[in-house]
């Protein structure tokens, strides 16, 4: 049977000629860079030099870059790190919005329950943040606003560039969480007025448990780990050598082919969205056109999408409803809530993310099989059934 991976917003494999660059600093350069002696000399060199490829794989500077675990621990750190720094100063007000990842709205969440205040801007019905919503709710006591620049779920690009720039204008500090963003589309943080990026290396064919903070120079936040003098005496622990020339060779290779990349992917994307189309009552969740290349996110009426999952695991294919962080989850995704889709129609939603692994092929495949198991799921669905019916 075709195998076909299709979820590759929840993980990505990891690419070989990666593994090879990070293979000696698992087995004979396994030296604590931290140490004095030559081993650990070679893998402080490693790590520096991973650092500055980071950084200018995002217009910063190696000095701004600082390791961490993934990025949700990124996103702690920027978050709780500017907004216990700025309390002081009276600044207890966060903006961000609606469907952002659960690493950063449980994170605001847990300021709030601090005693800080935060106001949640709405998406609207294409995935987009307006400006003038930003504007808006901008007040004399705002630290930070948090805005991813890809979504995860549905794959909808924000302006960042323009909505930073506000923020800029006012004094405050802007933070992007930019995990899925990071490789498919060119970012650099100082034309974007970017003060935190997060990213993590298993998004873009890199190692899981590795991922990045850029702080801007000059912004100050508080240390989320404490211990060693790690991470420019910021964020302690051992380094993970390994996983950092990993994520550095990685997201260099991601940013050499991102055109390329681009073009195949936006190419198949669109056929897979116009093929699923014609299957009557679906719809394309957020813009059209300002999403992710291989990002493809559809709601069919009258299904379960967990349902759906199982059925397409049985031919062969690896899906998503949602965020992999919530597959646990009977709700339906917050993110199509956010956009104003109903809980019955949230409910069927399909996530279907693609890399360079993919091909023409497995479009196919999936435009072959997906039509006869809505038909079929929708033949046993009494919810069907009541659309049908109201339709007439």
């Amino acid at each position: 049977m075709k195998k076909i991976y299709a979820d590759n917003a929840a993980t990505t494999s990891l690419a070989p000629k990666v593994l090879d660059v990070m293979m000696p600093y698992l087995t004979t350069q396994y030296g604590n860079p931290s140490s004095i002696y030559s081993i650990g000399a070679e893998a402080r060199k490693a790590v520096d030099l991973s650092r500055e490829a980071v950084a200018n794989a995002i217009g910063a500077t190696p000095g701004e870059i600082y390791f961490t675990s993934g990025g949700s621990e990124s996103d702690n750190w920027a978050i709780k790190g500017v907004m216990h720094q700025l309390k002081s100063k009276g600044k207890k007000h966060i903006i961000t919005t609606a469907f952002e990842h659960h690493a950063v709205l449980h994170t605001v969440e847990a300021l709030v329950k601090e005693g800080f205040e935060a106001t949640y801007l709405d998406v609207h019905s294409d995935g987009i943040v307006r400006h003038e919503d930003l504007k808006n709710a901008l007040r004399e006591d705002t630290g930070l606003v948090t805005i991813m620049y890809a979504n995860n779920e549905i794959g909808t690009i924000q302006p960042i560039a323009e909505l930073a720039k506000i923020c800029r204008e006012h004094g405050v500090l802007f933070h992007t969480d930019a995990v899925q963003a990071i490789g498919n589309v060119p970012i650099n943080v100082q034309d974007e007025n970017i003060d935190l990026l997060s990213l993590t290396a298993h998004k873009f064919h890199g190692p899981k448990g590795c991922g990045a903070l850029y702080i801007r120079k000059g912004v100050r936040l508080q240390t989320l780990i404490h211990g060693g003098a790690q991470e420019l005496g910021k964020r302690a622990g051992t380094e993970n050598v390994a996983g950092i020339v990993g994520l550095a060779a990685a997201l260099t290779n991601a940013i050499a082919t991102m055109y390329e990349r681009h073009e195949k992917l936006t190419s198949m994307r669109n056929r897979l969205i116009d093929g699923l189309l014609t299957i009557e009552r679906s719809r394309l969740n957020g813009d059209r056109d300002k999403r992710l290349p291989g990002n493809v996110n559809m709601c069919f009426e009258g299904i379960e999408g967990e349902a759906l999952l199982l059925s397409l695991d049985l031919k062969g294919i690896c899906a998503s409803s949602g965020s992999a962080c919530t597959s646990g989850s009977l709700d339906p995704s917050h993110v199509l809530l956010a956009i104003g889709l109903p809980h019955e129609i949230a409910h069927g939603s399909l996530r279907l993310s693609f890399s360079d692994e993919n091909t023409e092929e497995d479009i196919d495949y999936i435009l072959k099989t997906v039509p006869p198991i809505i038909e079929r799921l929708r033949s046993m669905s009494p919810l069907w059934e009541k659309i049908m019916k109201e339709n007439k």
